[in-house]
C-alpha cells in the first residue's frame, strides 16, 4: 500500500473518551447493487444528513467483495442523530436504501479505546 502524503485527510476524529455519539451502520448488499447503494448514501449525506443539526463527520467503507458497506458517523448527541433518523426526508432515504440491500442496521456506540 502506498504511503499517503500531503495535507491531513478530514473526516471522523476518533478519541477516547469521546465527546460525541458514534453510530456505525452496516449494510448487507451485493456486487450488483453495491455501487447504487453507495451512490444513494453519498447523495443522502451531501444533500441532507451532513446538513442536520449535530452532524460532525462520517465515512463510508466498502469491503473488497462489494457485499458490505459500513458507515461510521459522529453526532454531537444521541438526540441529534435520532431526530435526523425520524425525519420524513430520512425515512424516504431509508426506504431507498432498503430497496438496494438485504438489510441495514444503525447501532449507537461509545468509544472504549483508541490506538495510534
Amino acid at each position: 500500500m502506498p504511503k499517503i502524503t500531503g495535507p491531513k485527510i478530514t473526516g471522523p476524529d476518533i478519541t477516547s473518551p469521546s465527546p460525541c455519539q458514534t453510530v456505525i451502520t452496516t449494510f448487507e448488499t451485493s456486487p450488483g447493487t453495491c455501487q447504487d447503494l453507495l451512490d444513494a448514501l453519498q447523495e443522502a449525506y451531501a444533500g441532507f444528513i451532513s446538513k442536520q443539526p449535530g452532524f460532525i463527520a462520517a465515512g463510508l467503507h466498502v469491503n473488497d467483495a462489494q457485499t458490505r458497506i459500513a458507515n461510521y458517523s459522529q453526532w454531537q448527541s444521541r438526540e441529534d442523530f435520532q431526530a435526523m433518523l425520524r425525519s420524513e426526508e430520512m425515512r424516504e432515504h431509508n426506504r431507498r436504501f432498503n430497496a438496494l440491500c438485504r438489510s441495514f442496521e444503525p447501532v449507537l456506540y461509545d468509544v472504549a479505546a483508541t490506538y495510534g
